[in-house]
């Protein structure tokens, strides 16, 4: 017999701002309004008197003074807890399984997580396309949970701190241990992105609503021009976008007694959280993570699940790399025929800041609820491939129980797999594991960065000493095992390969 303080998905909505609104709304209003929404999807307004944890998913763009303290105004709620998040796209789903352990502690009786970004409308403001009344902008007074530097001082000495520099880096690493050759390489990439991309056509909440195909993605024109090798514009999150979403989590006990209906409630099955080696030119192999690996089989194991019972998967999709892992490390092949997006990914989905994720857990609980027998995995991920959320959703109560577990050790398992800090100053022979060049703003090759290893097994970063050409041929060849001399300049204070 299940528990009364078992914990259910009551209500879920999503809104998107579209581009010609003369009157978009700031954030916050974007917040109070899928809040709104979520009441009334749930079936019974009264379940808002039972919040009593309102948690906000860090803003990117516009942030405020005290975001759900203002929130918390605007709905006429009195929470005890009101959270926000530090930066993190994994944050929406990390919230959902710390909300299921308090709701089925009895600590909470009801939760309200919500997000929203509204990055589209402040840059039609700056263009003078409009004039925006919204509140003042201000730095967070107060940020819950960890917060911690993304990169190492010497992976920002090389700008790895903007994400469609490293994630680039880590897909040549993916590339070259699989073995393809870069057009190849390339065409399989765009494969994965035309199935996202047949996913946002089909869904009214996306961003872009036109399908595209494999060999729309993969072409390298002006408008889809390189924003830094091997990525093209089409396989990159977009930001612009202006999206909300909110969750509404109680447990049977509270909706049994308001009378939510039993085809409202989504039951969180299984969850796990945790996080790569943190810095990327740390980790024994840029194509491997760990931690999805841990996350998924505790969330499945959670579940009384395998990996064969899920029905659809909503995978992180900010780059083509983090799709491609995550898949290896939940044993999904490249052929496998489940719907790896729910939404139509943050390319063409939309990529609003950090609360990605809480769509699609949205679109999980709907897709939950059209078909009860169906089994949803979502996996969240913030910063480099660094920090992991997964949660699974049925239509079912959970095999076992939310309790409050440990799993401390399995981290600390991962933790010790860190390689030393790479050498700040290098000299010798350098070979190539992994690579990025940048391109500027006409589509041409501006900068290439490696990650190698030196003759003693030791790490190192450095920018490549190359023309144009030089850079177009690295391009269409595999650079990954080559080797060039590095030393370090004392005028860059940076190190210089040459092949």
């Amino acid at each position: 017999m299940a528990s009364p303080y078992t914990p259910i998905i009551a209500g879920v909505a999503q809104y998107t701002q579209r581009r010609t609104v003369e009157h978009p709304l700031d954030p916050l209003g974007l917040m109070e309004k899928v809040c709104r929404e979520a009441f009334l999807d749930a079936g019974n307004e009264k379940v808002r008197d039972l919040v009593d944890s309102l948690q906000v998913v860090n803003l990117f763009q516009w942030p405020y003074r005290d975001a759900p303290g203002m929130l918390a105004e605007k709905l006429g709620l009195g929470p005890g807890e009101r959270y926000y998040t530090p930066i993190g796209g994994n944050t929406p789903q990390l919230l959902v399984n710390r909300a299921c352990r308090a709701l089925a502690a009895g600590r909470v009786r009801a939760v309200l997580i919500t997000g929203a970004e509204a990055v589209y409308s402040v840059r039609r403001a700056l263009k003078g396309e409009l004039r925006l009344d919204w509140p003042k902008s201000e730095p967070p007074g107060r940020i819950d949970g960890e917060e911690r530097q993304s990169v190492s001082d010497l992976e920002g000495a090389y700008d790895l701190f903007f994400p469609a520099t490293m994630y680039p880096l880590i897909e040549t690493a993916i590339r070259a241990a699989s073995g393809r050759a870069p057009d190849e390489h390339r065409l399989f990439m765009a494969g994965l992105w035309e199935r996202l991309s047949k996913v946002a056509a089909a869904n009214p909440h996306a961003w872009s609503r036109v399908a595209m195909s494999a060999s729309e993605i993969a072409a390298v024109t002006p408008d889809n021009r390189y924003i830094a090798y091997p990525y093209v514009k089409h396989m990159v999150a977009n930001i612009n976008v202006d999206q909300g979403a909110a969750v509404l989590l109680t447990t049977t006990e509270e909706a049994d007694r308001l009378g939510i209906s039993r085809e409202k409630r989504v039951f969180p099955l299984g969850g796990g959280d945790f996080y790569d080696v943190w810095y990327v030119t740390r980790r024994p192999s840029l194509d491997r993570s760990p931690a999805i690996r841990h996350a998924s089989r505790i969330a499945l194991d959670q579940a009384g699940l395998e990996p064969d019972d899920i029905d659809a998967f909503d995978l992180y999709s900010c780059f083509p790399s983090a799709v491609q892992i995550a898949m290896r490390e939940m044993g999904i092949s490249e052929t496998d025929p489940r719907p790896i997006s729910l939404t139509g990914g943050l390319s063409f989905f939309g990529g609003p800041g950090n609360n990605y994720s809480l769509h699609a857990i949205a679109e999980a609980a709907q897709t939950v609820r059209r078909d009860r027998g169906k089994k949803v995995l979502v996996n969240a991920n913030g910063w480099y491939i660094t920090k992991h959320s997964v949660g699974v959703y049925g239509g079912e109560p959970p095999v076992n129980p939310w309790v409050e577990r440990d799993d401390s050790s399995v981290q600390r398992a991962i933790d010790a797999e860190a390689l030393p800090e790479p050498e700040a100053e290098a000299r010798g022979v350098l070979r190539v594991e992994a690579y990025v060049i940048r391109h500027d703003s006409a589509g041409e090759p501006a900068l290439g960065t490696v990650l190698g290893r030196l003759a003693d097994g030791s790490r190192t970063l450095a920018h490549i000493q190359a023309g144009k050409e030089e850079l177009l041929e690295m391009e269409r060849t595999e650079l990954v095992g080559a080797e060039g001399r590095v030393g370090f300049s004392s005028e860059l204070v940076r190190n210089i390969v040459s092949f």
